[in-house]
């Protein structure tokens, strides 16, 4: 990888590390805090929350009938998630030791506590656990993904792909062999990113 590609990821790296920063500083203005890995609010702001509740009775009359009527679709997507989520699981826990991949933190993507909030009814509270854990479970698969890409086939596209993974940079270019053969054995245990982001603790 050359020097300008390298300055490049390191450039990267850090834009992330400020916009995760950012999502989170809204903490700061908010009237809680965090015990025991959940977040507690004062009595007096659960109060208004409370108050604040849009009655699920009241929220299913104000739906429209194709909103109730395609949320079985939506739900029904719970079997293939689950079972992606299991089968990842159980595929980076008995092969990622033996390619010498460091293992996808699970509890890092999977991030279910939207349920806790009491201004949400008991629908909304239900949507908020199916999407924090399908969205969760998508990007840990995705990680573990990116990763195994990186062991097996570390070459870019030819064409232009959207949505590529940012693991990809690193990637030898389409067409060169020489490359590829040369920085092959090196690329594909190159995880030094993951130790440089684990040792940076994000502000609360």
């Amino acid at each position: 990888m050359d020097k300008h590609l390298g300055s490049l990821l390191e450039e990267i790296h850090e834009l992330e590390r400020v916009v995760e920063q950012k999502i989170q500083q809204t903490k700061k203005n908010l009237p809680f805090e965090i015990q025991n890995g959940r977040a507690v609010f004062r009595p007096e702001v659960r109060k208004q929350h409370r108050a604040l509740v849009k009655h699920a009775l009241k929220m299913l009359r104000e739906s429209s009938f194709l909103m109730i009527a395609t949320a079985p679709v939506i739900y029904s997507l719970i079997i293939p998630v689950s079972l992606l989520d299991l089968f990842v699981t159980v595929y980076q826990r008995v092969c990622f030791p033996v390619y010498q991949i460091p293992l996808v933190k699970r509890s890092e993507y999977v991030v279910i506590d939207r349920h806790l909030l009491s201004y949400l009814n008991v629908i909304e509270k239900f949507n908020c656990v199916y999407c924090g854990y399908s969205n969760g479970v998508l990007a840990y698969a995705r990680e573990i993904a990116s990763r195994t890409e990186q062991y097996w086939c570390p070459i870019k596209h030819a064409k232009h792909v959207k949505g590529c993974h940012k693991r990809q940079c690193m990637f030898c270019d389409f067409g060169d062999a020489e490359g590829f053969r040369s920085g092959y054995v090196e690329l594909r245990s190159r995880f030094a990113d993951l130790e440089a982001a684990e040792a940076i603790v994000p502000s609360d």
